[in-house]
């Protein structure tokens, strides 16, 4: 799993058919984390910071997610 800078363009989650581009406006936060679970949705697995911001959108890509 390999977390790159990603895309404003489409708030959300964004599958491409390779990994996921990961969008969230926020006109006030300092900082945006995703937080990756298990399959049944009960234990985090890993905790990551959005890596860029575009004017209010924070974004990163994560390869085969």
């Amino acid at each position: 799993m390999r977390l790159t800078a990603g895309s404003p363009a489409r708030l959300g989650a964004s599958w491409d058919g390779r990994g996921t581009n990961f969008a969230l406006f926020s006109a006030n936060a300092q900082k945006v984390e995703l937080c990756l679970f298990d399959a049944q949705g009960r234990r985090e697995l890993e905790r990551i910071e959005l890596p860029e911001k575009t004017e209010d959108v924070w974004h990163g890509y994560l390869n085969d997610v």
